[in-house]
């Protein structure tokens, strides 16, 4: 059994929708990054997105081994969105807003990515990472889109389903993989 451990940058403090904005995360809280740090295995490498707010939660996991960042691991892209609040976004576009936080899996907000988009993406990332390290546990540093690409993807939730779980920051979603095939082991866990 091998183990993929899928976790959620520290808080921003932004009460926008953020997306690909680079904004940095706060890291400030010890001990919770020394409970992430004993929860998480020593041995297991690390991968995060290229965003400055996972690479600094990544660097922050002590004596692992750090992998390049990847691209493919980014939260959604909201691209005319990115930057407003959910309010504004809601009274500018709202049946598209409302189709895509309800799931439409090919919904896209101007300029930016679906949901079917993001998982495959996602996936692209996840595949190649754990086939590049087919015998090592990998802690993937991302975000709360990324994560629930893949809560949907090994659950066979549909992206309504998905949107309904808790992601919080620093949190930790949990998958082993026996046989071929990988199951959920806890979702949005706080060590």
């Amino acid at each position: 059994m091998r183990r993929a451990f899928w976790l959620r940058h520290g808080p921003t403090h932004t009460k926008v929708i953020t997306g690909w904005r680079d904004v940095p995360a706060d890291l400030s809280d010890d001990v919770i990054i020394a409970r992430l740090n004993a929860f998480l295995p020593s041995q297991a490498v690390v991968v995060s997105s290229d965003l400055i707010r996972a690479v600094a939660t990544a660097d922050a996991l002590s004596h692992r081994l750090r992998l390049p960042h990847d691209p493919d691991l980014r939260e959604f892209h909201f691209g005319d969105w990115e930057g407003q609040g959910f309010d504004a976004v809601s009274q500018s576009h709202p049946d598209l807003s409302r189709a895509f936080w309800e799931g439409g899996a090919d919904i896209c907000p101007p300029n930016g990515e679906s949901w079917d988009m993001v998982t495959a993406r996602v996936n692209r990332a996840a595949d190649r990472v754990l086939a590049q390290h087919p015998d090592q546990d990998v802690i993937f540093t991302c975000h709360f889109g990324a994560i629930l690409t893949q809560i949907a993807r090994h659950s066979g939730l549909s992206a309504y389903q998905a949107y309904a779980h808790t992601i919080a920051p620093l949190s930790v979603t949990e998958f082993h993989e026996t046989d071929g095939t990988w199951s959920v082991v806890r979702i949005g866990f706080c060590p």
